[in-house]
């Protein structure tokens, strides 16, 4: 009997353990399943993670902040981002984050950038300007201190005119206000190996700036009416935000020249000349606040977005050439284009 009765004892103890240990799944399945359906309803935003450039000093500022924002290479959509999809995607990221820190003061947007698709740039330059203009809140609201490094030309500057204050080296290649759209034409090429393209299309226009043939002179009058409607947005745009005549820059420096920090600053483009360590003065002064410490903005590392560049590709051509494509309209130095 005592055998009988310790038997049952162990098999009641081992079906106890296995109920409490079913138990304890499906608890943690369904506190799981929640946390994915909360997830799934309420994603979170994509952020930065920050990192110190410049300590902040002691005293009652030293909790504030000066937010550091870069814009390098040529201005495109198809440039994959860090944090969001593209690199557009990336600076307005950073520029909202920055914008809805109760510590951030002021911002330093550091431009090295020859420029580049006119709608990428016209999108960060809104994007800035929604930052500068309150389109956050009246209480985010941040003054933008635009620093120009060794090249903010065309879409660089494009972008640089919605800063509230802009500073440049003398030595920075800046102003290359203009519009342009190239195409390349290999007919000549095609008939000497005797290849030849046929085309069906649906109207006149529908093969426009193909290389296989010359253009008409409608199709060139089209492509330039294109090319003027951009370029005045650009020329409208920096008249309204430097206060200048739009006129004057017409038949000026608004004809595509790209020229020194120090002229532009006596050209009235630009606010001062300087270093990066006097746009971080002047963020201060304009952020009301003293001894603030400067904050850049890095990509977190995540698995899945590192896996994907994971490959390493050695192509120093392709390096040095931009990525332009034909038919698309460019804010770029006309040196930049093939």
């Amino acid at each position: 009997m005592t055998q009988k009765n310790s038997g049952c004892l162990w098999m009641l103890a081992g079906f106890g353990l296995c109920l409490g240990f079913l138990f304890v799944l499906g608890v943690v399945f369904i506190a799981s399943s929640a946390s994915m359906h909360s997830v799934a309803l309420k994603p979170s935003s994509p952020k930065f993670e920050e990192s110190v450039v410049v300590d902040s000093k002691p005293g009652k500022d030293s909790d504030a902040k000066i937010a550091l924002i870069y814009l390098r290479g040529v201005i495109t959509s198809a440039e994959p981002g860090a944090v969001g999809d593209t690199m557009v995607e990336d600076l307005k990221i950073q520029l909202e984050q920055a914008a809805t820190d109760d510590k951030v003061r002021a911002i330093v947007l550091y431009v090295d950038s020859p420029g580049g698709e006119v709608t990428a740039s016209d999108s960060i330059y809104n994007a800035v300007k929604k930052v500068r203009d309150g389109g956050y809140g009246p209480k985010n609201k941040k003054p933008i201190v635009v620093y120009m490094g060794s090249l903010a030309a065309s879409g660089g500057y494009y972008v640089s005119c919605a800063g509230t204050y802009l500073i440049a080296n003398e030595t920075t290649l800046t102003g290359s206000i203009g519009v342009i759209m190239q195409s390349l034409n290999y007919e000549h090429l095609f008939d000497k190996v005797g290849l030849q393209t046929v085309t069906f299309k649906s109207g006149q226009f529908k093969d426009m700036l193909s290389g296989s043939r010359e253009l008409t002179q409608e199709e060139k009058d089209y492509v330039q009416k294109m090319v003027m409607e951009t370029y005045g947005k650009f020329v409208g745009i920096v008249a309204h935000e430097r206060k200048l005549n739009e006129d004057d820059l017409r038949h000026g420096l608004a004809d595509g020249r790209v020229i020194s920090g120090k002229d532009a600053k006596d050209a009235k483009l630009i606010n001062a000349t300087g270093e990066v360590e006097d746009a971080y003065a002047k963020a201060m002064e304009l952020g009301g606040v003293k001894g603030a410490s400067v904050i850049r903005y890095e990509s977190p590392f995540r698995f899945g977005r590192q896996s994907e560049k994971a490959s390493v590709e050695v192509n120093v051509a392709k390096a040095l050439v931009p990525k332009l494509e034909a038919g698309r309209l460019y804010f770029l130095p006309s040196f930049y284009a093939p």
